[in-house]
């Protein structure tokens, strides 16, 4: 069984719908990503769509610690989730109770169950149980009430073997400011590890998130369009060629999806890894409107040769 090693602040990718698939994930990895998270897996799905699942449980080799990011609200699902052959090859298990989306919350997972701390106790239990795998939960400053201390006591207290903490409430969404004192709070009060994460974007920040103590860092949204951006952070001493990466991207994806599914999802990746080149709102408008992904790498090819 593998663990994540906490001794040097690992850097995690975070979970993040439509956007951590295989592809991302094995560029992040090769770029320094010491772990890597999958997009929210529903568990319910899981159970009654698996082949629709399965695509977003693809992993490489490059990735160092795969961690399955679980969500529901219902225990029989969630360990049925947690022992299903689709997540036999991953090396940890994330409980989602953090997300802010309204129709997960409407539905009483996601960050909702951080008002019901004995049913978020039970899954959590429960998971643990149903595994000889670590357990982690991912939760927010709160949804109704700023209960995040609590809620964090009570995830060591069920058996969760590290926790992630986005120091945002349900209503700021992705707005604002991550709150840095709350997570210092937090990383004071548990015995277990803790992971930083929100607004960690440069090393600045990065090295604002360390000052609170916390056992790791994970990346989100400042990972958009670079998912080399691990590199930087521990200050590694390589060359990127994005289009080569954006090509690896897409290679890596092509072995797995249709192309007529994969030229509409892969618009706003190609429109993120040129966030940064001072392009024209004609070659904008060319990328979001693509019908060819070849097209649009012989665009980008040419865009990035005159940056």
């Amino acid at each position: 069984m593998k663990n994540l090693d906490f001794k040097n602040c690992p850097l995690i990718l975070a979970p993040m719908a439509g956007v951590t698939d295989v592809g991302f994930r094995n560029i992040a990895s090769n770029f320094g990503a010491d772990a890597t998270v999958t997009e929210m897996l529903s568990a319910r799905a899981m159970a009654h769509n698996p082949t629709k699942t399965g695509f977003m449980t693809l992993t490489t080799d490059a990735e160092k610690f795969k961690i399955a990011q679980i969500f529901g609200h219902e225990e029989d699902y969630m360990e049925k989730a947690i022992k299903s052959p689709l997540l036999s090859n991953f090396d940890s298990f994330d409980i989602n109770m953090g997300c802010p989306a309204p129709k997960i919350v409407k539905n009483g997972e996601g960050s909702a169950l951080m008002d019901d701390l004995s049913l978020a106790s039970k899954i959590i239990s429960t998971c643990k149980s149903a595994t000889d795998k670590p357990v982690s939960v991912k939760f927010r400053k709160g949804h109704k009430t700023e209960n995040f201390l609590e809620f964090a006591r009570m995830c060591e207290e069920s058996g969760a073997d590290f926790v992630t903490f986005h120091a945002r409430t349900v209503a700021q969404g992705y707005s604002g400011n991550a709150d840095y004192e709350a997570i210092a709070k937090v990383k004071a009060n548990l015995k277990i590890p803790v992971i930083g994460n929100g607004d960690v974007v440069d090393l600045k920040s990065f090295e604002q998130m360390k000052a609170t103590g916390v056992d790791g860092v994970m990346i989100g949204r400042g990972s958009l369009g670079q998912p080399w951006i691990f590199a930087k952070l521990k200050k590694l001493d390589v060359q990127v060629d994005k289009f080569q990466q954006v090509c690896r991207h897409i290679e890596i994806l092509r072995k797995h999806f249709e192309e007529s599914w994969l030229k509409l999802y892969i618009r706003k990746h190609l429109l993120w890894y040129t966030k940064d080149l001072p392009m024209s709102s004609d070659l904008r408008l060319k990328l979001a409107t693509c019908d060819d992904i070849d097209d649009c790498l012989s665009l980008l090819n040419d865009a990035f040769d005159k940056a």
